[in-house]
């Protein structure tokens, strides 16, 4: 499972970078929430909620059903 996150976390990376951001994964707890974390400026933009529920969550849920949610850290 986490090689499938980690391969839909790739399809949104250039995205973020577009911007000047990126995104890491930092773990998926027990319960198949992932953690991310945002880098660069993602990390401090006033969207980025937005864009973890709106893309990021997106993606990862099509790619792996199981997960639960994906939150920022």
């Amino acid at each position: 499972m986490e090689e499938r996150v980690r391969e839909a976390i790739e399809q949104v990376r250039p995205f973020l970078q577009r911007d000047g951001g990126d995104i890491e994964l930092v773990e998926i707890t027990p319960d198949n929430v992932v953690m991310v974390s945002l880098k660069g400026h993602c990390a401090g933009c006033p969207g980025a909620r937005m864009t973890v529920k709106g893309l990021v969550e997106t993606v990862v849920r099509e790619t792996c059903p199981e997960i639960v949610a994906v939150e920022a850290v």
